[in-house]
């Protein structure tokens, strides 16, 4: 079938950013046609002005609407794009020179309604940047869930980086009203209806995240308690492997603590485990700066995670309480 690309990108505060994802696609080495669609959603610092300069440049849109979130803002998108096959990106992203022409190889190779691609980080992303980014996508930390062929799961695209056809989602009606986790259950309902998803390995951004150490928290602990909703959305979806970062948290308190009585062996193994990341981020990443800032990195997603987690499990399934009224941060109100 013959693809027509419209890249929906919404984008909240962040002209700079916008600015540089741009920049990235007038480099693009490919002679595939394609449109970008921004929409604003709902910011008090426009990026109508850095849109603009591209006109001549890109063949682009530019919306502005109400603030009714990203995922609410990428269905506004789609509605609006012309062509055939969407690829949602993230404000805080570029995009390398071969990303198109790896995401059009591969779907002509092996077409499905819905793929996903993972991140990178940037030779000129900061140390903390690329520490974040090593434990987001490293097989130890993540278990290869947002991009790696080794993923332990069947693979879920992020919608930092995802490509869904049309005709998908009109089936599906897009994204839902919670967030974060309006991807995965976009993935899973498209599941539902039939629809294939896959990874495409080389079809990478560099995914910047505008992140400190506090955000980064909040972000993971966020990601913690959309997990346990999730699965009550769609329990074939349950897996004993959302669990591990939150038994990886307890053992570790509980290893703590014994070893004021004594038992030692078990705080050794988590600094094995913790010797073991050390060797792969250098591995990744040849620094030993960003290597020491990716075991805070993976400390700190581990505990955000695993607490969320765990929080959203107890009030869920044993207070039996309704998400949207006890977490309604998760929920936008406006779709």
């Amino acid at each position: 079938m013959q693809l027509d690309f419209s890249f929906i990108i919404p984008v909240y505060n962040r002209p700079n950013e916008i600015k540089e994802l741009l920049h990235s696609f007038c480099a693009l080495d490919t002679s595939t046609a394609f449109e970008v669609v921004i929409v604003e959603d709902g910011s008090s610092i426009s990026s109508q002005e850095v849109v603009e300069d591209f006109n001549e440049k890109l063949n682009i849109s530019y919306y502005f609407k109400e603030n009714s979130g990203p995922g609410d803002s990428r269905n506004y998108g789609m509605r609006k794009a012309k062509g055939n096959y969407f690829i949602i990106l993230d404000s805080d992203c570029i995009l390398p020179e071969n990303y198109l022409y790896e995401v059009e190889k591969s779907l002509k190779v092996g077409y499905v309604d819905c793929f996903g691609g993972p991140d990178a980080a940037h030779e000129s992303f900061t140390n903390l940047q690329k520490a974040i980014n090593f434990s987001m996508t490293s097989i130890i930390s993540t278990g290869g869930i947002r991009g790696s062929e080794k993923g332990v799961d069947r693979f879920q695209p992020r919608s930092f980086n995802m490509g869904i056809s049309k005709k998908a989602f009109i089936a599906s009606n897009g994204f839902g009203r919670i967030h974060p986790g309006e991807d995965p259950d976009l993935s899973i309902r498209l599941w539902d209806l039939g629809f294939e998803t896959k990874l495409i390995p080389n079809a990478y951004v560099y995914h910047k995240r505008r992140i400190s150490w506090k955000k980064f928290y909040n972000q993971v602990h966020k990601f913690g308690l959309v997990r346990p909703i999730l699965n009550n959305w769609h329990p074939a979806t349950k897996k004993i492997t959302y669990w591990f970062p939150t038994v990886f948290v307890l053992a570790l308190m509980c290893s703590i603590g014994l070893w004021f009585f004594g038992y030692k062996w078990f705080l050794i193994v988590y600094a094995f485990y913790f010797l073991f990341a050390f060797i792969l981020a250098m591995i990744s990443t040849k620094s030993i700066a960003v290597s020491i800032l990716a075991l805070v990195s993976i400390s700190i997603q581990f505990f955000g995670y695993g607490l969320g987690f765990l929080k959203s499990w107890l009030i869920l399934n044993i207070f039996k309480r309704s998400p949207e009224n006890y977490f309604p941060t998760l929920f936008f109100k406006h779709i």
